[in-house]
């Protein structure tokens, strides 16, 4: 018996928000606008992988980079309507994670 295939799209999605770091790089934009060294903070990455993530997400136009000319030059990361539109998908997983997940147990 044949099982329908997956929806390309449907596994495209899953494997943006499934790579490590991306969907908290998201998750941490949601609440505005932010420069490299808040984001790094807010979640622990290393530099060299936030920066490599931050470029993926603005080529899939999820993320907006904008320069501040100023002194030294300031640059703040932002989401696009097509990120913010991740919104609702990340902060259900918050409320399902909040229900279901424990942190201080072996519990997967």
């Amino acid at each position: 018996m044949n099982q329908p295939a997956i929806c390309p799209k449907f596994e495209k999605a899953v494997s943006i928000i499934s790579q490590r770091w991306t969907a908290l790089v998201i998750y941490e934009l949601l609440s505005g606008p932010k420069r490299f060294s808040e984001i790094q903070s807010a979640i622990g990455i290393s530099g060299k992988v936030l920066s490599d993530r931050l470029k993926e997400l603005e080529q899939m136009d999820i993320i907006d980079r904008k320069v501040i000319p100023a002194t030294p030059v300031m640059i703040e990361y932002s989401l696009t309507e097509k990120g913010r539109a991740m919104e609702p998908i990340l902060k259900s997983i918050e409320e399902w994670s909040q229900q279901w997940i424990s942190v201080d147990s072996t519990q997967s």
